[in-house]
């Protein structure tokens, strides 16, 4: 897909130009209400319908996962009802798996890397050690459903919608990717045990999730990355994931008091190891990806 920039554009005015880049900041704040709107929506709906009891483990895991799925559901309508409104199909947000459908394993496999290696310097650097394992199959496929729904709602909203509505309108592809993250890191503020290099981290995640996508403009290979990233970080490797935990791990850690190796109570992404990893695998993401359009073109 052809995105028309303003600057250097021949017969394109900067009149053109403010109002290409109005309307995208007005699509990205009403979908972002619209969005509220209707997860609230959702959320007091299934609070009527549903008692409010949590009960057992396997409950609040259920239940978690229905919150996301509502805000997968209002991503989903919010976007195609604002692209409706501007005239576009909801294709382009790049949620088309043929001919991408390498990319999902691309995206699995770069994780599981990433992962691996990481883990492999945590233990040898002794910043974490492993006390227990314990296999839960039922945990460990309800997780896997669970950040499924993490990872195609996360990043059809901010990848799909809000920087793909950017590069729409013509911004430059990295102050695009920027400001894309930044907002994908803001949105953890409320997370628990959040701080200074948690935020760089998640911001820089989102730059590594969406390195890809300003070139590719489809979702397969940030969605698998982005739904194995969380899922081997917190139930099969046993950190937090965001500060937050969801139900059983494969494995029982016991960090060391260097949390700028283990990223402590929120997770491994609270980690300067992390950070130096990021930059690597965004690095690593572009080089593939612009080498790839080269020879396309």
């Amino acid at each position: 897909m052809e995105v028309k920039h303003c600057k250097g554009e021949q017969g394109t005015t900067s009149r053109t130009c403010l109002k290409r880049t109005l309307g995208m900041a007005f699509d990205i704040l009403l979908f972002l209400f619209l969005f509220l709107l209707m997860y609230s929506l959702f959320s007091f709906l299934f609070s009527v319908l549903v008692p409010a009891d949590e009960g057992s483990m396997t409950v609040r895991q259920l239940l978690f996962m229905a919150d996301e799925l509502f805000l997968l559901l209002a991503a989903v309508f919010s976007s195609w009802l604002v692209l409706r409104i501007r005239g576009l199909s909801f294709s382009i947000l790049g949620l088309r798996v043929k001919g991408y459908s390498k990319d999902l394993w691309k995206g699995a496999l770069f994780a599981l890397s990433f992962y691996a290696l990481s883990f492999v310097i945590s233990l040898l650097s002794g910043s974490v050690e492993v006390v227990s394992v314990s296999f839960s199959l039922s945990s460990l496929l309800m997780s896997f459903l669970f950040f499924g729904l993490v990872a195609v709602f996360e990043e059809l909203a901010l990848r799909g919608f809000v920087l793909g509505r950017m590069l729409e309108a013509g911004v430059n592809k990295f102050v695009a990717l920027f400001l894309s993250s930044l907002l994908f890191s803001l949105l953890h503020l409320a997370n628990p045990n959040f701080a200074v290099l948690p935020f760089i981290n998640i911001l820089l995640a989102g730059v590594m999730l969406g390195a890809s996508y300003i070139y590719t403009r489809n979702l397969c290979f940030p969605i698998a990355l982005h739904w194995l990233w969380n899922w081997l970080q917190g139930p099969v490797l046993g950190y937090e994931v965001s500060g937050n935990r969801f139900g059983e791990s494969l494995l029982n850690l016991r960090l060391s008091a260097n949390e700028w190796m283990n990223g402590g109570d929120f997770g491994f992404e609270g980690s300067l190891l992390c950070t130096l990893l990021l930059i690597a695998g965004t690095l690593i993401i572009m080089k593939m990806e612009s080498g790839k359009l080269r020879m396309d073109n």
